[in-house]
This record gives C-alpha cells, sequence and structure tokens, in this order.
C-alpha cells in the first residue's frame, strides 16, 4: 500500500509560516492547528500548528496516552509502522479552523485521551 503524503507543500508553507511567525512574535500556542495526524490503527493523535524547517520539528498538540502541548519529529512521525500504510492525515480536518485550545479540549473529550 502507497504511503501517505503528511504534509502536502500548501500546509508546509503554513505550518513554516506560523513557526517563523513565532520566532518573530512569540506566542505559538496561539496559531491555529493547520493539520491533524493519526494513527488509523490505535492511539495517536497529533495537531500541528507550526514547522521548523531546519530540524523538521512540529509543534501542537500531542497525544499518545495524554494530550500534551510539545514537539513532535516528522522525522519520527513519518518513519512508524504502523499498518500497511503509516500514520495517516484527516482529510477532512479543517485547516486554520481550531486553536491548540479547542484541539487539547477535542482530544480529551472525544478522542480519549487524558
Amino acid at each position: 500500500m502507497k504511503k501517505m503524503i503528511l504534509l502536502t507543500k500548501a500546509i508546509k508553507k503554513k505550518l513554516i509560516d506560523n513557526h517563523n511567525k513565532t520566532r518573530t512574535e512569540g506566542e505559538s500556542s496561539s496559531h491555529n492547528a493547520v493539520v491533524h495526524l493519526f494513527n488509523p490503527y490505535g492511539r495517536g493523535d497529533w495537531y500541528l500548528s507550526e514547522l521548523d524547517p531546519k530540524t523538521n520539528i512540529a509543534f501542537g498538540v500531542c497525544c499518545i496516552t495524554h494530550a500534551e502541548f510539545g514537539d513532535v519529529s516528522m522525522d519520527e512521525i513519518e518513519s512508524l509502522k504502523v499498518g500497511p500504510s503509516g500514520i495517516e492525515r484527516e482529510y477532512s480536518f479543517p485547516i486554520n479552523k481550531h486553536n491548540l485550545g479547542w484541539c487539547m479540549d477535542y482530544a480529551k473529550q472525544h478522542r480519549g485521551y487524558e
């Protein structure tokens, strides 16, 4: 099975733009989530708002057992071996609609994270 492209060019550009804005203005948690990645075979959700293009480290709400704000390596997410397709991107997730606080609450109330 073909592996999904997790970050399209448009998504990656918006994530990097948010990262650059954070570097100049601060307050990364004020950015809205750009993309939702998830493990279709078990636990694991990532609502990402920015990406450092030099390190390929993203920031957002990261959920494995708990929902928490933090950094995650896109290299690691892309290399995870889960099922035949790996980690996937939620196609219907609305880019820039939900702030990270909303994503945190959603993960806890509807996705079962603490």
